[in-house]
């Protein structure tokens, strides 16, 4: 069986994962142990420009604090240490193999006013800790400058032993001090990368459903008055042609009405609101090709954005079981495991299911992501094919009046 295929969402995403680990040093001299040395190498330059730029700024800035343009050269100083950063990353990054994420930037558009903007870059701890980072920088660089050069010319034999120790000292002080300042900078990058995805999949929802109401029932709707003013035309001329036009304008209405009740349904279905999850995956189960077995083991009902998310990722999941799978029967269930929503969709189908087979797959992948949710699709060749997917359980808010909202029935 092929290993499963996830995606967690950024959250899933850290520095220093087994990812940045190089390839073990030998004595071969390889593309990795080059870059090494070459990233020894210019450590010197590096650490000598960052050194004189931090020196600099920093007592320029607290030479001139007692007058007026003292604190903001150092603020900006402090801004122009974040760039060095940024350049530092990106070195270890091709030079190393150290992933780091980028610190969020500082929420200037939402700061009102000069002084608070200054007072919020000066105690901009990404800054800060960029100036530490490059004022011990210099004797380093001088070190692994000196050893480098004089390794490669009289040790050569074991410079890569060499350059990957000096070098792991470099990812270490990397990761320490020019990495995002803790766990709560990290989730700030991840909402922020979450909030584009689900703007985007809003966006995508609503071209759709215009373009739905464009296409299908506002043209049964127009072609429907079309025919009603014919009809009204010939009501006195030829009554027997006008009652079959009437006859016709009556089955647009009805077509017109199960397209815009589809609509609706594909929108937020009304049996999801009525009679909560266990009803409306039925009700998706019944429509579906292939006979499908629904399980959900639910003692509450969860909020309402999670249960309709879930909904929609069990509808989409059986609409590809009903259109790609080749399957003979498939399952559903639903439970709560502790603070998770669990849902698990398994068919006996050709399998070879992934995310990157297709947009909608990884589409569902982005938008579970985009709640901190998982999405795991385990489906080799031959079959059968298991998704499963995790969202957070939230309990649902009481309805207006301070009542619950009710049970769906099973």
């Amino acid at each position: 069986m092929s290993a499963p295929i996830s995606s967690a969402g950024p959250a899933a995403r850290g520095a220093g994962d087994d990812r940045d680990r190089p390839p073990p040093a030998r004595f071969a001299y390889d593309l990795p142990t080059w870059k090494e040395i070459t990233h020894l190498l210019v450590n010197l330059p590096v650490s000598l420009i960052g050194f004189v730029y931090v020196v600099s700024v920093l007592s320029v800035g607290a030479a001139l604090t007692v007058t007026v343009v003292g604190l903001p050269l150092l603020a900006f100083g402090l801004a122009g240490a974040r760039l060095l950063g940024r350049l530092e990353r990106k070195r270890a990054r091709a030079l190393l193999g150290v992933r780091i994420d980028e610190p969020s930037p500082l929420p200037m558009g939402r700061t009102k006013g000069w002084l608070n903007r200054f007072w919020l870059m000066l105690k901009d701890p990404v800054g800060w800790r960029t100036v530490l980072y490059d004022f011990i920088r210099l004797p380093w660089g001088v070190l692994t400058f000196s050893v480098t050069l004089v390794s490669l010319l009289v040790l050569w034999p074991v410079l890569p032993f060499i350059a990957r120790g000096l070098t792991n000292v470099d990812r270490a002080l990397v990761r320490g001090l020019l990495s995002p300042s803790d766990e709560l900078e990290r989730r700030i990058a991840e909402l922020e990368s979450d909030r584009g995805v689900v703007v985007d999949t809003a966006a995508a929802d609503l071209r759709r459903i215009e373009r739905d109401l464009h296409d299908g029932a506002q043209a049964r709707l127009v072609n429907l008055a079309m025919g009603l003013g014919l009809a009204k035309e010939k009501l006195l001329e030829d009554p027997d042609t006008a009652a079959e036009m009437v006859a016709e304008a009556h089955g647009e209405v009805k077509l017109a009405l199960q397209e815009l009740r589809d609509l609706a349904r594909g929108i937020h279905p009304a049996v999801l609101t009525d009679r909560g999850l266990d009803a409306a995956l039925s009700s998706v189960a019944s429509r579906c090709t292939v006979p499908v077995k629904v399980t959900a083991d639910l003692p509450a009902r969860p909020a309402e954005a999670i249960e309709g998310i879930a909904y929609f990722t069990v509808s989409e999941l059986l609409q590809n079981v009903s259109k790609h799978s080749g399957a003979r029967s498939a399952s559903v269930d639903v439970w709560r495991a502790d603070d998770r929503l669990m849902l698990q969709v398994v068919d006996d189908g050709r399998g070879g299911a992934s995310l990157d087979g297709g947009t909608g797959m990884r589409g569902l992948a982005e938008r579970l992501g985009a709640v901190d949710g998982l999405f795991v699709v385990d489906s080799p060749p031959g079959g059968p094919t298991t998704v499963t997917a995790e969202l957070p359980w939230r309990d649902r808010t009481p309805a207006p009046g301070g009542a619950a909202v009710p049970h769906g029935r099973r």
